[in-house]
């Protein structure tokens, strides 16, 4: 039995909010990554709980997984199926669990009749995305305070 499989999965509630703040900061900044220390300070400085936070997930479908009473990570699908946020705490990265939250993401999508589904994949996410189906459609640099960050935009193509 792999690690994800003792995983329950549900949808996010605005009580969950502070919690996947914390999920991204601890993603970014203690996981396995590409980036510097200092790209990653830039990325994610502190977990974020404001009110903008709240807002921009607020206006999103958020599938949770959840091992006893904690969160171990999260994947979202904004408007026009954008995939904006897909993070997975470092004692779970690796466990199958981004698949399992992305085939969630991927059902909705369909049931909501979306054409494609399309992300900013950062280096750490591009595998994860390829892998599901995702092909780049161009690389990126954005800039975060004074660092550039690599990226990729994707796609996956529904019929």
């Amino acid at each position: 039995m792999d690690q994800a499989d003792n995983i329950l999965f549900r949808w996010a509630a605005p009580s969950d909010f502070k919690v996947l703040g914390e999920v991204v900061f601890d993603a970014v900044r203690n996981g396995a990554s590409p980036y510097s220390e200092s790209q990653r300070k830039a990325w994610v400085a502190a977990p974020r709980d404001d009110a903008a936070w709240h807002e921009k997930l607020g206006s999103q479908h958020i599938i949770v997984a959840v091992e006893g009473e904690s969160i171990a990570g999260f994947m979202s699908l904004a408007d026009q199926g954008y995939v904006d946020f897909a993070f997975i705490r470092p004692s779970f990265q690796n466990s199958g669990l981004f698949r399992k939250l992305y085939s969630r993401i991927e059902k909705l999508a369909l049931d909501e009749k979306q054409r494609k589904l399309w992300v900013h994949a950062s280096l750490t996410a591009q595998p994860g995305f390829s892998a599901m189906g995702f092909q780049i459609v161009k690389s990126e640099e954005v800039q975060l305070g004074d660092q550039m960050l690599k990226r990729f935009e994707m796609e996956k193509l529904f019929d």
